[in-house]
């Protein structure tokens, strides 16, 4: 498995894709609700979604793969997402969640 991306939640889309632009990032797509995916060269991306002032905001790992072994709790199986991918939770020992993501 590989990191194929990071999720970040903030509170100002504006200000968060000007930050990873600063940082050598390219925009590869906006959405009209205040969200977008940058890239820096083959490595992982990072999608960037506006929350709510009101919600905290957070961060996940997503990993790439397609297969977990029977002693790897599974929160949620993977399933079709509306962007194009697959994507599974799991849960480590410690109680952290992964997604997990394979490609359509």
């Amino acid at each position: 498995m590989t990191i194929e991306a990071v999720y970040l939640e903030t509170h100002n889309w504006g200000k968060t894709a000007q930050f990873f632009q600063a940082l050598g990032f390219e925009l590869d797509f906006a959405t009209d609700h205040n969200s977008g995916l940058l890239r820096n060269g083959d490595g992982p991306y990072v999608f960037v979604a506006e929350v709510p002032e009101s919600r905290p905001t957070g961060m996940k790992i997503v990993l790439k793969g397609k297969e977990v072994t029977p002693d790897v709790e599974v929160v949620s199986p993977f399933e079709d997402t509306h962007f194009g991918t697959r994507e599974m939770t799991v849960r480590d020992p410690d109680g952290r969640e992964w997604i997990l993501q394979a490609g359509s």
